[in-house]
């Protein structure tokens, strides 16, 4: 297995180790000692999984604590652009963001603390998402932040007309949201 740390500290891409042969492949997605040793810490209580057209873009979501959420995100089924940015107030790196794609050919994950928005787009027709939480959903506790704020600047990729719900074309903007996660070193 291999682990990428990305430009901004917590977030993590990983890449499993993928035995194939003639018949197919397998790969371990999860072992909790090993990615534990990752740093990836909490434990998982919830799995979700959603099925999009190509250019449906979901995000930027997170949810307040104390209902807040780690999670580990992968493909199953086609590809993603997965973004991560990160909210906590005080943070050197408040505002940016880390940006993976994410194929059923890569088979890499991503791992998103809390603390962080999260969102991605379909890159292709059918693609099956996948991710564990650290908590479990709450209506109450959930947030988000506009996918495309200019303070943030993410570069979405090109894929046609986006598909975005009603309820993300009115998220806050990320200077509007307030001070729920707050950086400690």
């Amino acid at each position: 297995m291999n682990v990428i740390e990305t430009k901004i500290p917590g977030l993590l891409i990983i890449e499993p180790k993928v035995f194939g042969d003639e018949r197919g492949f397998f790969v371990e997605t999860y072992n909790e000692p090993r990615y534990k040793e990752m740093g990836i810490s909490g434990d998982f209580v919830q799995d979700n999984l959603s099925k999009s057209k190509k250019g449906v873009l979901r995000g930027l979501h997170y949810q307040a604590p104390p209902f807040d959420q780690g999670k580990l995100v992968t493909v199953l089924s086609g590809a993603v652009l997965d973004v991560a940015v990160d909210i906590r107030f005080g943070s050197p790196t408040f505002g940016q963001y880390v940006a993976v794609e994410l194929t059923a050919e890569n088979k890499k994950q991503f791992w998103i603390p809390a603390g962080f928005a999260h969102g991605f787009v379909t890159l292709e027709d059918d693609t099956v998402f996948a991710y564990k939480c650290t908590n479990v959903y709450s209506p109450e506790h959930d947030r988000g932040v506009k996918y495309d704020d200019p303070a943030i600047g993410i570069e979405w990729p090109e894929v046609g007309e986006l598909t975005i719900s009603e309820k993300d074309q009115n998220q806050p903007m990320l200077k509007d949201i307030t001070e729920e996660f707050i950086y400690a070193e």
